[in-house]
């Protein structure tokens, strides 16, 4: 199982440290990915990291967002930046492969007021 934490409401052009924590063997073995969902849109990828330490960013968030994780801690992060009211939603972190991420936390909600 996967926890996210760290989620809240800020103002815009504020940062948020969004964290996952998991069981050692997903952490050792699975891509971990963030996603989030808006009211009414559908859920998108945000940024992947391999359980090597390599790491993809959306190209519509790269200089903003980051992620790293920690094996040692069991942790994903998130670092969010220059949050915008349009990054408000719920967001999830995940683990699988690159094209089946099938463990899913239950979601940090995230709110950036104007």
């Amino acid at each position: 199982q996967l926890r996210e934490s760290g989620g809240g409401s800020v103002q815009a052009g504020g940062s948020l440290r969004l964290n996952c924590t998991g069981s050692a063997d997903i952490f050792a073995i699975y891509c971990l990915g963030w996603f989030r969902q808006a009211p009414g849109k559908e859920r998108e990828g945000l940024a992947t990291m391999d359980s090597g330490g390599f790491a993809n960013v959306a190209d519509f968030l790269k200089g903003r967002f980051t992620i790293s994780r920690d094996n040692a801690k069991n942790t994903l992060y998130l670092q969010m930046n220059t949050l915008k009211p349009e990054d408000t939603a719920m967001y999830f972190c995940a683990a699988g492969t690159p094209y089946d991420f099938s463990t899913w936390g239950q979601g940090t909600q995230v709110t950036v007021s104007s």
